[in-house]
């Protein structure tokens, strides 16, 4: 007696177990995750160190060297990466996979506690971010004017663009590509100032000290309580060009004697292109959980009320989306499994029938 022959002398026991079969499957298919590659932890930690001015080789040697030296025993971390250029000193720690990167985020963090007293007393202190889950994003929005400035553009995309993709269900957050950050720029004249015999570092001084923010308090009476506001914060090209630098009795030396002043960039090192044309593009993390159809589904009922709130000459198009290929795999899945059935069904067919 084969075991077949149990299943063609009792059809109802057949017809329950194929239901069972069916039953299973169709509980697996609606638990297929939606998403373009397979779920898995694997987190970077970066640290990242600036030091206005400094070449590469004094980067390398005392904020680099130092950090990565004490990195060296966290425990999970699959390998280790570094670059140090004029400025700025970033090293990469690429976590096992699925390691517990809460806990090597905190072993990171003693470890740079530990040796911030080597480096240098200028440099800045090192920032420490984690990222996790997909590295790409899900879609990439990018936005291009001939009207506005990359500055303005950014400056307006962070303001009122970045919190309307922010709202998306299943949205971990938006970055920006491209982006260049408004910022006063001074263009320091060496000659002028050789002149004047004044040094960079006195300068800097100087604009800390006419440039912070103050919180004098306030003046409490027997019936009324005022409050105290003092304007110590430079917020214009004038009152920067018009900035004190140093006073020799007869004599004031003044900002725009020295240097030139204008509102610009934070930062020229990085942009973005779309259709050949400069461009900011807002890139969209799904949380692990965010299903990306229905991001991208969201995101394109958005653009059109957006597209009717930007400025005047301000285009914004879909430059990529990850949901494209999720579909074509959905799609091939259910071609692969209504082949299966036809054929399931057909060699039933041909057996019950010999």
């Amino acid at each position: 007696m084969k075991f077949t022959d149990l299943f063609v002398r009792r059809p109802v026991l057949a017809l329950v177990v194929s239901l069972l079969i069916v039953l299973a499957g169709l509980k697996a298919y609606l638990d297929l995750p939606v998403r373009q590659y397979p779920l898995l932890e694997s987190s970077v930690i970066s640290v990242t160190t600036d030091y206005p001015g400094a070449p590469a080789e004094l980067m390398q040697g005392f904020v680099t060297q130092p950090i990565n030296q004490s990195l060296a025993s966290v425990e999970g971390v699959d390998y280790v990466s570094s670059s140090s250029v004029q400025g700025r000193s970033q090293i990469t720690l690429r976590m096992a996979l699925n390691q517990d990167s809460a806990k090597a985020l905190s072993d990171v963090i003693a470890k740079v506690n530990q040796v911030k007293y080597r480096l240098p007393e200028q440099a800045y202190d090192p920032v420490i971010e984690r990222s996790a889950g997909d590295a790409t994003a899900v879609a990439y929005v990018g936005f291009s004017s001939d009207s506005l400035s990359a500055s303005a553009l950014s400056d307006y995309l962070s303001r009122v663009v970045q919190p309307l993709f922010s709202t998306i269900d299943g949205v971990a957050k938006v970055e920006t590509f491209g982006g260049q950050r408004l910022a006063m720029r001074l263009w320091l004249d060496p000659q002028r100032m050789a002149g004047h015999g004044i040094s960079a570092a006195q300068v800097e001084q100087a604009i800390r000290n006419n440039n912070f923010q103050a919180a004098p308090g306030q003046i409490k009476g027997h019936y009324v309580i005022s409050s105290i506001q003092v304007n110590t914060d430079l917020s214009s090209l004038d009152e920067f060009r018009n900035m004190v630098i140093s006073n020799n009795g007869d004599h004031l030396l003044r900002l725009r004697d020295i240097a030139t002043v204008e509102l610009g960039s934070a930062a020229y090192e990085t942009s973005a292109l779309m259709d050949a044309k400069p461009a900011v593009h807002l890139g969209l993390y799904a949380t692990p959980k965010g299903n990306p159809l229905l991001i991208v589904a969201d995101i394109k009922r958005l653009l059109p009320n957006i597209e009717k709130t930007l400025p005047p000459g301000v285009k914004v198009a879909l430059a990529f989306e990850t949901a494209h290929f999720i579909e074509a795999s959905i799609i091939e899945v259910i071609e692969t499994l209504i082949e299966a059935i036809l054929i399931v069904v057909v060699i039933i067919y041909l057996c019950l029938g010999s």
